[in-house]
């Protein structure tokens, strides 16, 4: 990437390098599987540097960055084909690329937690909690009221403290 004198190249690359392991993250709570989560932020990142001067203008940066990663989960969700064929003849690469989710301590229970709340819930949960976006913030990126953001993070809440409480626990 080259810089076009206004140090906007370098203000993109580094807010991209800072923003990927928690937008990977996130596209993997939305429900992306590993590889999947990676297109996802590659077509976000994509579209926010060809946008970089609005993005970099925005009252909240991650906020409105967080809105392009749902529209394209969203958009991932509707497409019919999406241009690639599964294949059982996959050859291993022997690179790896940490992305943080070594990091925490049960990632496929949280993963199976998720999977049983609605996308709508999920995408509230995960701008909310993890992205740590305002009410506000994740009602702006989502495009709904402040309301529905507190009865979907209710609604939700309730169904993952059920499945993530520890089996033999009594109350």
């Amino acid at each position: 990437m080259g810089t076009d004198g206004d140090g906007t190249d370098s203000d993109f690359a580094e807010y991209a390098a800072a923003r990927w392991p928690a937008l990977l993250r996130s596209a993997i709570f939305l429900g992306c599987a590993p590889q999947e989560a990676e297109d996802l932020v590659q077509t976000t990142l994509l579209r926010c540097y060809t946008s970089w001067r609005k993005v970099a203008r925005a009252d909240h940066r991650d906020a409105y960055v967080s809105r392009m990663l749902v529209n394209a989960f969203r958009e991932s969700r509707r497409r019919r084909w999406w241009g690639e064929r599964p294949t059982g003849d996959l050859t291993e690469l022997d690179v790896a690329v940490p992305d943080g989710t070594d990091d925490l301590a049960d990632t496929a229970s949280v993963r199976r937690a998720l999977d049983g709340i609605s996308v709508p819930q999920r995408e509230v949960v995960v701008l909310r909690y993890y992205l740590q976006l305002s009410e506000r913030e994740t009602a702006d990126a989502l495009r709904i009221p402040p309301g529905t953001v507190k009865s979907r993070l209710s609604a939700a809440l309730k169904h993952l403290a059920t499945a993530l409480e520890p089996s033999g626990e009594e109350h």
